[in-house]
């Protein structure tokens, strides 16, 4: 018997379930993303939803991890080369574009910055963002080589998001504080990175 038509037909109530679950978020919170709503708001059966997502915190790790492979692919549309040696100008673009991204996306500052539960998003989206991070900083700038390449942009990129996540939960919004700030502690981490290895 063929799969397929089975496949999609799953694939399309995961993206019925995730697209609902969004729309509940945007309108009601963070708090009101439970599988009796999703259900109710869809029109699926609880048992349809509990087939893909066994708890509410399944579905808001699934969304979260599809808004990170959103921004990982954002950022590596955005980030051309931009011909500079000056590190500090390099550094602001990085946190340009992923502030634009969460700036643009109501849902994902809501889910991902304000959101003070932790989330079990999967590894793989955040590591192709810090990877593309990486891949746009060494593409334009020669840096030394440190003890871990990957380990030291993973944490550049986690403290740019950290930093987002602390202003949008205390402003209500992210601003350009959150951008300034970010923007500093992203640099005088790679800054310090540098000053080791020379």
């Amino acid at each position: 018997m063929d799969q397929a038509p089975k496949q999609q037909r799953s694939r399309n109530r995961i993206e019925v379930i995730l697209t609902t679950a969004e729309n509940i978020l945007l309108d009601d919170g963070i708090d009101s993303v439970t599988i009796a709503n999703i259900s109710e708001v869809s029109g699926l059966k609880r048992t349809s939803t509990y087939k893909f997502f066994q708890t509410p915190e399944s579905i808001k790790a699934a969304l979260a991890t599809k808004y990170f492979m959103e921004l990982s692919k954002d950022f590596s549309k955005k980030s051309s080369d931009i011909n500079t040696a000056e590190l500090s100008v390099i550094v602001l673009r990085t946190v340009e574009i992923i502030y634009d991204y969460f700036s643009s996306s109501t849902a994902a500052q809501q889910l991902v910055l304000s959101n003070t539960t932790s989330l079990p998003v999967t590894k793989e989206p955040f590591h192709e963002l810090s990877s593309s991070v990486q891949e746009f900083i060494e593409r334009n700038i020669e840096l030394p080589e440190f003890f871990n390449n990957e380990g030291v942009f993973r944490v550049f990129t986690q403290i740019i998001i950290s930093i987002f996540s602390l202003n949008t939960r205390e402003s209500g919004i992210l601003n350009e504080v959150g951008k300034i700030e970010a923007n500093r502690a992203a640099h005088a981490y790679i800054l310090n990175w540098v000053n080791q290895s020379s």
